[in-house]
């Protein structure tokens, strides 16, 4: 993974999965993005809700044993959040709409803020096309 160096993409919104990887899994593809979150070459935007799903999906029964194993707390994960995210206002409806309903949240935040989205989800990402039209980029992984 490296740094997305288009100007038009220094704001970037992170699914929960992405979320997983940089600070539970400490995936190394997700490494460049911490860095670049640290140093605050992207503006990481989220809302409360977003937060919500994350405090939740800590809590899930198949990432307990993950978390343990890479010896991370939820409330270091949270902190991480907490330190690192610029909370807005939860975003509209966009004009999109995906198929997952628990993705909605991220694209209506990307098409809001007309930011970079990073996603795992292949309801997300096979969206890609339209929400590009809606100055929208829609990754797996920063480019």
């Amino acid at each position: 993974m490296t740094v997305c160096s288009d100007p038009n993409f220094s704001r970037v919104v992170l699914d929960t999965n992405i979320l997983l990887d940089a600070f539970v899994f400490d995936d190394p593809a997700a490494r460049p993005l911490k860095s670049a979150l640290a140093a605050h070459r992207l503006e990481w935007i989220a809302t409360k809700p977003m937060r919500d799903e994350l405090a939740r999906v800590l809590c899930y029964p198949k990432i307990l044993p993950r978390m343990a194993f890479y010896q991370v707390s939820a409330a270091h994960v949270l902190a991480q959040f907490d330190g690192q995210a610029t909370l807005v206002d939860t975003a509209p409806k966009a004009g999109v709409t995906c198929r997952d309903p628990d993705d909605q949240m991220f694209i209506d935040l990307a098409v809001s803020h007309r930011s970079l989205l990073l996603s795992r989800d292949q309801a997300v990402l096979c969206m890609h096309k339209r929400l590009r039209t809606l100055s929208v980029q829609v990754q797996s992984a920063i480019l």
